[in-house]
């Protein structure tokens, strides 16, 4: 199996229904062990590369995911194209519970994570004015309508770093500011993505308001872990209908990111560095 399309969210999309043909497989990259194996399999008649982000059974935290490798992974399977799904907290009152949200934009509230491939003696500067592919989204939100699940295209994801969740006060500073929702992933996933000419989008999965709303006190745990399991029962068909609908091929200028990217005079680059990053940079020096 050489799947195209990459799935990043829960380990229970998994068992989801119509998925067959499963094998994991494990990746090995030049910047370590992903977050698990993969589960390859088809979907829809089609090859399907799936990864839990925080690993099975949720024992990685957002400040320590590798990142790279997950990406990096994805790249070596053969992924070009990845539905990223991630629970979020909303900022505005318009994104209600187990609404969905296809942010156009991030936000970095993050601390020294690594969010590039570069280094070792090659730079690039990507374009990441608009970090979510376009065609991507577009696809995601019919996904969404045809799974009759509620989406909204488009917003801002602020990215904070956590574990802990937003004191009020930052919260309060978020929403003034105009973000929509709040999570603590999908931008290193976005920038690497790019970087890797891998198109990306994010579903971002409202699980309850955040802590600036008056009724937030009043949201139990028991609660957010049902609205959670409601979300991933919806996330499973809107990634069914995504799968169904994708096209057999679909240009992009997002496969193309580094083409004018690579900064540094390529008799430069160590031979290293070319060697670790030939997967990716690899067409250009050719």
């Amino acid at each position: 199996m050489k799947p195209i399309i990459g799935i990043i969210g829960g380990s229970g999309l998994y068992n989801m229904p119509g998925f067959t043909v499963q094998e994991e497989v494990t990746v090995e990259t030049p910047f370590g062990p992903p977050s698990d194996a993969f589960v390859v399999g088809q979907l829809a008649g089609r090859d399907v590369a799936f990864l839990a982000r925080h690993g099975r059974g949720h024992r990685i935290t957002p400040s320590d995911l590798n990142f790279r490798a997950n990406i990096y992974g994805m790249k070596k399977l053969g992924v070009q194209h990845i539905l990223s799904l991630s629970a979020v907290g909303s900022l505005k009152e318009e994104h209600k519970p187990l609404d969905f949200v296809i942010p156009d934009q991030f936000f970095d509230r993050t601390r020294g994570r690594i969010s590039t491939f570069f280094g070792d003696g090659l730079v690039a500067h990507i374009s990441f004015g608009d970090p979510i592919c376009g065609q991507m989204s577009e696809r995601a939100a019919s996904a969404a309508t045809a799974a009759g699940v509620t989406a909204k295209q488009g917003g801002t994801y602020l990215c904070m770093e956590g574990p802990a969740f937003s004191t009020k006060a930052e919260s309060n500073v978020y929403r003034s500011w105009g973000m929509d929702v709040i999570g603590m992933t999908n931008l290193q996933e976005a920038k690497l993505a790019r970087e890797a000419e891998i198109c990306y989008v994010t579903v971002a999965m409202v699980t309850d308001y955040d802590c600036w709303h008056p009724d937030h006190d009043h949201v139990t745990v028991v609660d957010i872990i049902a609205n959670l399991t409601r979300n991933a029962e919806n996330a499973a068909r809107v990634v069914s209908e995504f799968v169904r609908a994708f096209p057999e091929k679909m240009d992009c200028k997002c496969h193309s990111a580094l083409a004018h990217a690579l900064i540094t005079d390529k008799t430069k680059v160590p031979d290293s560095t070319k060697k670790k990053l030939e997967l990716i940079v690899g067409k250009y020096f050719a």
